[in-house]
């Protein structure tokens, strides 16, 4: 990955920002920045040089995965070492990730780089990240093609009796058997009337026929995450969640069918949330429509309401994910993650939409 290219980008905002350096301290951003893959690192990226720094725990981590970067190891505290590197540089006002950084944590840091202001600073990094390059493109299509023959797979393991934490657990064994590197979280798996739940955790309900299965799980694959959502039928579901699986259908496709480079999140969610208002179910309807998807399982840009200022960018990675509850019934959501392009969009995985009857 082009890991000098992202740095270049974000050193390009540092003008617009009136700053001379900016710190990162986010690991998911580090990652992105500079391909660290640990647990303790912060990069400094400023117009003409980029420093990286650790513990000693991983000096010899970074220098295979950080090789382009000066490398700055430390031993005691963060600041110090962050105090030493903006002296050498001439940094005097320093951008920093305020919703990464503790309110202790901004005290020691300014403590530690006397004389020098710091400035703070919101999603940046989380910014470029919007926009995904081939490499990260290929990773996330890859996390969902496991995702998919894992989905594939666990349809022919349902049986009376067996429980929704043996689907939960038997969906990781499969996914990592057909080369995820691990989840993307903790997969969902819904029965019947848990199925009202969205974010059901699964519990030691056992399938019965006529039940419905609410499944959402995803595949991490070379740090990137997949997330995908379907519900089938255990037998021939009751009518009235056979007549919301096909709202819930055409739903998310006029939501598909609305994402374009430049579009809203929420011109995006609007349009789903259409077709379940005007099928009656307005109120069964209460979450966002969806969330970019990447090095996180949730990050911009978000899809739903309040997200107005989400202009979604050629190359996001978005989740278009509606859904209908209905509290002592079950519930259905349908999910895809979709590749945004400038007329349009791509769906990622290849499972079918359509109601599943086993």
């Amino acid at each position: 990955m082009d890991h000098h290219l992202r740095r270049t980008t974000l050193s390009e905002r540092l003008r617009d920002l009136e700053v001379d350096a900016f710190l990162v301290t986010g690991l998911t951003n580090v990652r992105y920045l500079t391909g660290f893959t640990g647990s303790n690192g912060q990069a400094l990226v400023t117009r003409d040089a980029s420093v990286f720094f650790t513990d000693g725990r991983y000096t010899e981590q970074s220098r295979h995965e950080v090789p382009d970067l000066e490398r700055v190891p430390y031993a005691g505290a963060f600041g110090d070492a962050l105090a030493g590197q903006v002296e050498r540089l001439g940094v005097d006002r320093i951008g920093f990730e305020a919703h990464q950084v503790s309110v202790r944590s901004h005290e020691r840091l300014l403590a530690a780089v006397d004389g020098r202001e710091l400035v703070a600073c919101d999603d940046e990094v989380e910014r470029i990240r919007w926009t995904k390059d081939d490499e990260e493109l290929d990773l996330l299509r890859n996390a969902q093609a496991v995702t998919d023959q894992a989905f594939d797979d666990v349809l022919e393991t349902l049986a009376v009796g067996v429980s929704e934490r043996q689907v939960a657990r038997h969906l990781e064994t499969l996914l990592r058997r057909d080369g995820a590197d691990g989840l993307s979280f903790e997969s969902i798996v819904a029965f019947g009337e848990n199925a009202a739940e969205p974010h059901h955790e699964p519990g030691h309900r056992t399938l019965e026929e006529g039940d419905v299965i609410t499944m959402d799980f995803g595949a991490l694959y070379g740090g990137y995450h997949a997330d995908m959502t379907r519900t089938v039928g255990f037998g021939e579901p009751a009518s009235e969640l056979k007549k919301i699986h096909d709202i819930v259908r055409q739903a998310q496709q006029a939501g598909i069918d609305a994402v374009r480079e430049g579009v809203t999140g929420a011109e995006v969610d609007a349009a789903a949330r259409e077709v379940i208002e005007g099928a009656g179910y307005g109120e069964r309807f209460s979450h966002g429509l969806g969330h970019g998807v990447g090095l996180d399982i949730h990050e911009g840009p978000r899809l739903g309401r309040e997200f107005a200022e989400h202009s979604l960018p050629a190359r996001a990675v978005v989740t278009v994910e509606p859904g209908i509850y209905v509290p002592g019934l079950g519930g259905v959501r349908i999910e895809d993650m979709v590749e945004v392009t400038p007329d349009g969009c791509r769906v990622l995985g290849n499972a079918s939409r359509e109601l599943i009857e086993l």
